[in-house]
């Protein structure tokens, strides 16, 4: 089996790397990986760029809660439609990439009017690789969707492509503690998220009086802990690159230098009690018992908020998870914190508007949130005791100013000339193709542009202007006919109907003459025939027909006679 052949990085050499992350979210991990050590970081559309060696490669990996991948670009060209693609794909040196005997998978993400479909993206892009393999190798790698040697992500906008290998494999949000969930399980990426965007670092106690399996209550321990969401995870992808070195992801595993106590608590709680028990496994198994309390009971039974406190719970939304009444629900939540959680800030990840409103208190922060296909909205409510007037009278206030609301990105579009600068710097190799040895479908395929292309032209003119055109209009130098001419046409198509209507009704009626049968009986043996009335034989039926029994032929006689 033939080694897979990674273009080899120093651990020192700085190279692009890209996280990608949910919408909304792209501050937060900005801010993770500028923690970590990154440079160059800038915001993208659900991505952050920057640049780092393989040690930082690891750490965004291991160490970041809001990423759900960690790409590594390897080229980037410019194809205009997808024969372009397949022809700049299969002229990358994919052996040092991938193996001939091994496996990969590739992943698409098309915005482009060009490109239209993502799968097609994908099927062109794994015909390249594997033509370019077979035709230099005589042997080809295979494709697994599941547990691939490599995973590929082609990135296509507008006409830009990039192609990237993929460091982390499964999604960073499987962490590894969940075994067991619920109905509609939250986001590990989106939970952490969201804790981080309220502020919340493990400072005050942190409440989830609806928990369901734990998600919330587990992330906020780590956070508070400031533990590597990475300890939990079975595998990275680049676990499988040659030059993976094991003991560099070791020693980042084994750092615990940034950890830290806990000095207050997390409270958790849900009226289920098969959600309390899902919940506690996932404790157990993220080994967090000391920091989480788990209480079954529902909302309206919380007797007690610890304080100083921080609230922040997902409750069912009506869609997938159906309780009775979904607006007393809503109704009961807000009771609940006005008359048990004065002093807290507390934030609730809803769905629809109208349901929203049945909490009955005025939100100081509503900030839009994609969880999963649904586009819900997260709620800050500034708890207090007694009326707003006092409240403000004594200096308070509900308005968060430190909170970013900026749904999405400012983002700097780089312009064609600044693209083809990164094109070269990844090396877009324009090799001669007169060099390698031309497929069958490249000559399909180049036959079948000629053909589309005499067919859409007509000279000089568009093929779909061809149909406003008589037949003669090389006699008539391309000109418009007239009405005349159309008039004229009309006269001649009557004429010639007229014309086959007269030649059907001259057309005579000929009957042909009838054969002449000559009158002859056929000719039968003596020994078949049967003599049948006056005159008439017959051909005898062997099959069936009973011969007179020569020794008593009067039974035969009476037979006959009984038949009759």
């Amino acid at each position: 089996m033939e080694e897979q052949k990674i273009q080899p990085e120093d651990v020192r050499q700085d190279f692009e790397l890209v996280a990608k992350t949910m919408r909304g979210l792209e501050d937060v991990l900005r801010d993770e990986l500028v923690a970590l050590g990154a440079r160059d970081v800038e915001m993208g559309n659900r991505m952050v760029s920057f640049r780092g060696d393989k040690r930082m490669m690891y750490m965004a990996n291991f160490c970041t809660r809001t990423a759900l991948r960690v790409l590594k670009p390897v080229v980037k060209f410019t194809a205009r439609d997808t024969d372009e693609l397949y022809d700049r794909v299969r002229d990358l040196p994919w052996e040092d990439y991938i193996s001939p005997d091994g496996t990969f998978a590739i992943d698409a993400t098309v915005n482009s009017a060009e490109f239209s479909h993502s799968r097609y993206v994908t099927y062109r892009v794994k015909d390249a690789i594997v033509d370019h393999f077979t035709d230099k190798f005589r042997r080809r790698p295979s494709i697994r969707i599941q547990g691939a040697d490599v995973l590929l992500n082609v990135h296509i906008s507008d006409t830009r492509v990039t192609i990237s290998l993929d460091s982390s494999g499964a999604p960073l949000n499987q962490r590894g503690y969940r075994t067991e969930t619920l109905d509609a399980p939250l986001n590990e990426v989106l939970a952490a998220g969201i804790i981080l965007k309220t502020g919340w670092r493990g400072d005050t106690n942190f409440v989830d009086p609806m928990c369901g399996s734990g998600t919330f209550l587990i992330e906020a321990a780590l956070i508070a802990t400031n533990t590597w969401p990475g300890i939990y995870r079975k595998g990275f992808a680049f676990e499988k690159w040659p030059d993976f070195d094991a003991g560099l992801l070791a020693e980042i595993a084994a750092d615990d230098s940034a950890e830290r106590e806990f000095e207050f608590k997390i409270y958790g709680g849900d009226k289920d009690p098969e959600a309390i028990a899902v919940a506690r496994k996932n404790i157990r198994n993220a080994s967090l018992e000391r920091c989480i309390d788990l209480r079954c009971c529902d909302i309206v039974e919380w007797a007690d908020a610890p304080k100083p406190g921080i609230l922040i719970t997902n409750p069912p939304y009506g869609e997938r998870l159906r309780p009775d009444d979904i607006n007393d629900l809503y109704r009961s939540i807000g009771d609940t914190l006005k008359a048990r959680f004065s002093g807290y800030h507390a934030w609730i990840l809803g769905y629809k508007e109208e349901t929203m409103k049945c909490i009955g208190l005025k939100p100081s922060v509503k900030f839009p949130v994609l969880n999963g296909d649904l586009e819900c909205r997260l709620n800050e409510y500034v708890l207090f005791d007694g009326s707003y007037n006092g409240f403000r009278a004594s200096g308070g206030s509900v308005r968060n100013e430190e909170f970013n609301r900026e749904v999405k990105p400012r983002l700097s579009h780089i312009n064609d000339g600044e693209w083809q600068e990164e094109t070269r710097r990844y090396g877009d190799r324009k090799r001669d193709r007169k060099e390698r040895k031309e497929f069958r479908a490249d000559k399909e395929r180049r036959a079948d542009r000629e053909r589309r292309r005499d067919f859409k032209r007509d000279g000089d003119r568009p093929f779909k202007k061809d149909f406003k055109r008589r037949d003669d209009r090389d006699d008539r130098k391309g000109e418009r006919p007239s009405k005349k001419d159309f008039k004229r046409r009309d006269g001649e198509r009557d004429e010639r109907r007229e014309q086959r209507r007269s030649k059907v009704e001259n057309r005579q009626y000929r009957p042909r003459e009838a054969a002449v049968v000559p009158d002859r009986a056929p000719r039968l043996p003596a020994d078949s025939a049967i003599q049948v009335g006056s005159g008439l034989k017959m051909r005898s039926r062997k099959g069936w027909y009973k011969k007179p029994d020569a020794e008593n032929p009067a039974a035969d006689t009476a037979a006959d006679s009984s038949s009759d």
